[in-house]
C-alpha cells in the first residue's frame, strides 16, 4: 500500500463544497483516507487578481501506482470543471501530489516530491498539522523546519467556520 500526501484546492464557486465533492471522488476512484488537515484559506498566489482559496491535505493510502493516481486525479479535476487556460488561475478544484511514500520521482509527466513544497506556506501549515516530522526526501528537512524556514509572506488562516 502506497502512502500518499495530497493537497487539495480551489477558489471558484462553492469553495467548501468542492473540497468535499473532490474528497469523495479520491476517495472513490483511488484508495482510502488515512487523515485530513484542517481546512486552510489562503490568497492566492499567481500574477492575476482573484478569489481566496480554500486549502486541505489529505493522507490516503492507495494501491495505485504514482503515475497512475495522476491519472486519476487528473481525471477528477476534469469531472469538477477544472479549466487550465490561464496558469495559476482561478479554478474549481486542483489536486497535487505532495509526496509518494519517499520516492523521488522525475519523469516529463511527474515530479514528485512536488517542487514547491518548501516555498507555500499554504501547503506547509496543513502538511504540519498533520505531518509535521515527515521527511522530504530531496530537502532532507522535515515539514515543520521547511515552514520556519520558508519565505512565503501570503496570509494563510485555518477555517473556523465550515
Amino acid at each position: 500500500m502506497n502512502k500518499v500526501y495530497l493537497l487539495i484546492g480551489g477558489n471558484i464557486g462553492n469553495r467548501m463544497a468542492n473540497l468535499q465533492l473532490a474528497t469523495a471522488h479520491i476517495l472513490k476512484e483511488t484508495g482510502v483516507l488515512v487523515k485530513s488537515s484542517s481546512v486552510y484559506e489562503t490568497e492566492a498566489w499567481g500574477p492575476i487578481e482573484q478569489p481566496l482559496f480554500l486549502n486541505q491535505v489529505l493522507v490516503i493510502e492507495t494501491e495505485l501506482s504514482a503515475t497512475d493516481l495522476l491519472t486519476h486525479l487528473l481525471l477528477i479535476e476534469q469531472i469538477m470543471g477544472r479549466s487550465r487556460e490561464v496558469p495559476m488561475g482561478p479554478r474549481t478544484i486542483d489536486i497535487d501530489i505532495l509526496y509518494f511514500n519517499d520516492e523521488i520521482i522525475n519523469s516529463p509527466m511527474l515530479t514528485i516530491p512536488h517542487p514547491r513544497i518548501s516555498e507555500r506556506k499554504f501547503v506547509l501549515l496543513p502538511l504540519c498539522e498533520i505531518a509535521p516530522h515527515f521527511l522530504h526526501p530531496v530537502l532532507h528537512k522535515n515539514n515543520a523546519l521547511l515552514l520556519k524556514e520558508c519565505g512565503d509572506s501570503l496570509a494563510v488562516y485555518k477555517k473556523t467556520e465550515i
